[in-house]
This record gives C-alpha cells, sequence and structure tokens, in this order.
C-alpha cells in the first residue's frame, strides 16, 4: 500500500472537504470558504463570491483548490448561478486579473465590483475589447476618507468604502483596498473587511455609516480578532451579529487549543469547503 505524503494528505483532505460541502448545501443563508480571503456568500437562490481567485501564496496562504477552480469556471455546484464577483484589492493573494477575466468569459451572468486598480488590470489582461465583460463591470474609484458609496439591483444592495490597508502609514497608502457592505434579497447583510487597517480613526470618520447598517456576518482579516484594537471597531463601530476571521495563515491549526491565545476564542475560516450559517435575529 502507497503511504502517502503530507502534501497529498493536505490535497485528499481539502477535496474530501469540498465534496462534503456539496453535499451538505441547502438554501438557508451561509458562507462557504474558498480561500484566504475568498468567501462564497449564498442566501436563496443569490450567490455572490469575494476574492475567490488569485495566484500567490507569499508561502502562507491557500489557495483554492483545483476542484473548486473547476467548479467556478463551468458554473458547477457549488458556484452554480453565482450573481456577482466582489474585488476588495489588487494584490496577488486576492485577485487574478486574467483568471477573473475568464471567469467572467465563461459565466456570462456574473456581475463584478471592484476597485479600479484591480479593473484596469484586467482590462490589460483581457485578449479583445472584451465588450461583453466590461458592461458587467462596476469599477469603485474612492480615494482616502471618500464619503462610501452604492449600488442598488435587483437582488443586491451594494455599499462601498475605502479602507486603508494593513500597514498604514508606514506602506500600502496607494492601495484601493474597498471594504463591501452588500445585502442579499434585503435579508441578510455580510461585510467583507478586505485587508483593512484596524484603526478606529478609519471608521470613525464614517461612523454614521457603521450606524445605518449592521451586518449579520463580518468578514475581517484575522488581525481583527486578534488585537485589542481590531476587536473594539467590531465591537463599536460595525456590531456585527457575528464574525468569522480570514487571511488566516496556513501555520494556524484548526484545533482551537493549539492555536495563539488570542485567537483561541475567535471563529476563523480555516479549511477551504467549511461553511457557516449567517445568523438573522
Amino acid at each position: 500500500m502507497k503511504l502517502l505524503n503530507l502534501t497529498e494528505t493536505l490535497i485528499l483532505t481539502l477535496s474530501l472537504t469540498f465534496v462534503s460541502a456539496l453535499q451538505g448545501q441547502d438554501s438557508r443563508p451561509s458562507a462557504f470558504y474558498i480561500a484566504n480571503e475568498g468567501v462564497m456568500v449564498s442566501d436563496g437562490e443569490t450567490k455572490i463570491l469575494f476574492d475567490p481567485l488569485f495566484p500567490n501564496t507569499y508561502g502562507q496562504y491557500l489557495l483554492p483548490t483545483e476542484e473548486m477552480k473547476r467548479a467556478m469556471f463551468d458554473g458547477e455546484a457549488p458556484f452554480d448561478d453565482v450573481d456577482a464577483i466582489f474585488i476588495s484589492h489588487y494584490h496577488g493573494d486576492h485577485f487574478s486579473p486574467e483568471e477573473i477575466y475568464e471567469l467572467m468569459e465563461a459565466q456570462a451572468d456574473i456581475r463584478l465590483y471592484a476597485p479600479n486598480q484591480a479593473i484596469v488590470a484586467m482590462r490589460s489582461a483581457a485578449r479583445d475589447s472584451g465588450a461583453s465583460v466590461f458592461d458587467r463591470v462596476n469599477s469603485v474609484s474612492l480615494g482616502f476618507n471618500d464619503n462610501p458609496v452604492s449600488f442598488d439591483g435587483e437582488n443586491l444592495f451594494v455599499e462601498a468604502v475605502r479602507i486603508p490597508h494593513s500597514g498604514w502609514p508606514m506602506r500600502m497608502l496607494d492601495v484601493e483596498n474597498i471594504a463591501w457592505r452588500v445585502t442579499l434579497n434585503d435579508n441578510s447583510t455580510v461585510l467583507h473587511l478586505g485587508d483593512s487597517d484596524p484603526n478606529d480613526d478609519h471608521f470613525a470618520i464614517d461612523a454614521e455609516y457603521w450606524e445605518q447598517r449592521a451586518p449579520n456576518l463580518a468578514l475581517p482579516p484575522y488581525w481583527f480578532l486578534s488585537t485589542t484594537a481590531g476587536r473594539n471597531i467590531l465591537n463599536n463601530r460595525i456590531k456585527p451579529q457575528h464574525s468569522v476571521g480570514i487571511h488566516v495563515p496556513d501555520t494556524i491549526s484548526a484545533d482551537p487549543i493549539r492555536r495563539p491565545n488570542e485567537l483561541r476564542g475567535q471563529d476563523i475560516f480555516i479549511t477551504p469547503g467549511e461553511t457557516r450559517s449567517i445568523p438573522n435575529n
């Protein structure tokens, strides 16, 4: 009998988790973990993807599995009938211009919402004019401290605000990091924070915006859960019913007992294919 090495074992585990997740799909509002900050959110027949395709691990983050990528491009469950894709920012562990362009070519009903930097890169990756693709693109160009913007669609209410990338003010100042707050079917509101910096000054300037709509589910990068500053923003500004941390390095254990102390009591996405129900009280 052949013994599997560690890499083969991990791939097999992720594949089995993906198959198990497919079998457990239902119509209740839920969040399905893809990898890194990639998450699919569904409410009834409405489905959206956050940061679903990207090429770089930077030595510490998971990539989408090949099974997931094939399902996305082929429009197969659980990625059948996706309504929209949301991109937080143009970094290699969040966005692949080539793959997102190809996905939108393959799935002609998907809309894209993304910062202008990402759209410019995608236009460079287009093999032709891409009219059928770019007609479905909503570009957001927000400067530092600009007011939030919104898009009102048939089954989605989309809100966007630029929050400086983690590392501010020493680095990443030119990165258009967008925090997307999306309400599906006038029912489930989900906030994806991208790589937002956990400084309350960024959120205090739009205090009224955060008070207007508390998310049913927040998807913050894990450092919002592991730091006092980040937890204070979640608890006092954003006020979600529940939070699940994303952008978790692959060195963090799925076993809460083996995690760093600051993450032991926190809910975080670890394994591609795992899901969370979205509360709606």
